[in-house]
């Protein structure tokens, strides 16, 4: 099965004249980031590069650097791919996320100031997407609302290294089926978190936040063995 690219040429404008294959990356990464493109999925070279309106070269480098990130992996004769997960790298990418999200919170509380609308923002998405039932677009959501949860550390390093690993954690959401149980537990735990965060209580909301993580981590093991 090849990726659905035709979403894709309007992303143009984000590469202007001066596009790069970091530029194709970041717009790559978002659609796997978003479930656009799947695990599994084969990277077809003449359509993103007929989509973007970039070279084939320019592509060949971006799908170097979705490689090096873990999120695409090339088979000799077959293509590019959307890169498959396994149980070793769920665990694994869990200890980051902690890490870097938990680690980020602690950064927020340092701060005189910290901007909860981009949080606020995810959150409604993911109400208004269960709503109607849409629980891919739940996941989408959760995903947006953790990205907001490392920006509130103000650190363009954090921020960017969630970006990479979010768009390995959608790479697992394959497993959940796009059902209701797995997702709507997101939303009261999102909940939860942005609770304590409005309070001024960080350490609540790390600590709400290392639950909900540590919950979600053996959900995905368990869909995956």
């Amino acid at each position: 099965m090849s990726v659905d690219a035709s979403g894709l040429s309007g992303e143009r404008h984000q590469l202007e004249r001066s596009g790069t294959a970091e530029r194709v990356a970041a717009i790559l990464r978002q659609y796997i980031t978003d479930g656009v493109f799947a695990p599994g999925e084969r990277l077809s070279e003449p359509v993103i590069s007929a989509a973007l309106g970039v070279s084939r070269n320019t592509l060949r480098e971006s799908f170097q650097l979705l490689a090096h990130e873990r999120l695409a992996v090339h088979e000799l004769n077959r293509g590019v791919f959307v890169r498959q997960v396994t149980a070793a790298d769920i665990e694994d990418l869990y200890v980051v996320r902690r890490a870097t999200e938990c680690g980020a919170l602690r950064r927020a509380a340092e701060l005189s100031t910290v901007d909860l609308s981009a949080v606020e923002r995810a959150l409604r998405d993911g109400r208004a997407a269960a709503e109607t039932g849409d629980w891919p677009a739940v996941g989408t959501a959760s995903i947006h609302f953790h990205q907001a949860l490392a920006d509130l550390a103000g650190s363009e390093r954090i921020s960017a290294t969630m970006r990479q690993v979010l768009a390995e954690t959608r790479l697992f959401f394959v497993l959940a089926e796009d059902t209701r149980e797995f997702y709507e537990p997101f939303l009261d735990c999102h909940e939860r978190i942005l609770a304590c965060l409005r309070r001024g209580r960080f350490a609540a909301a790390e600590a709400a936040l290392d639950r909900y993580l540590r919950d979600a981590e053996a959900r995905l093991l368990d869909l995956s063995s």
